[in-house]
């Protein structure tokens, strides 16, 4: 009885070390695509063709 209990316990903190393991990596890791994406023309875009709306926005 005692050993499965133990052999159950080792179980559960494998289990719990690696899902810590997952979570640092995780978190450890600097590229976050969404902060990427291009949200629309930029500046140069803007300087090279003008204004094309025609209601006065850019």
């Amino acid at each position: 009885m005692l050993i499965a209990s133990l052999t159950l316990l080792r179980h559960h903190v494998s289990a719990i070390a690696t899902r810590c393991q997952t979570l640092v990596k995780l978190a450890g890791n600097p590229y976050r695509p969404e902060l990427h994406y291009m949200r629309g023309p930029g500046p140069k875009w803007h300087a090279k063709h003008g204004n094309r709306r025609g209601d006065g926005r850019l």
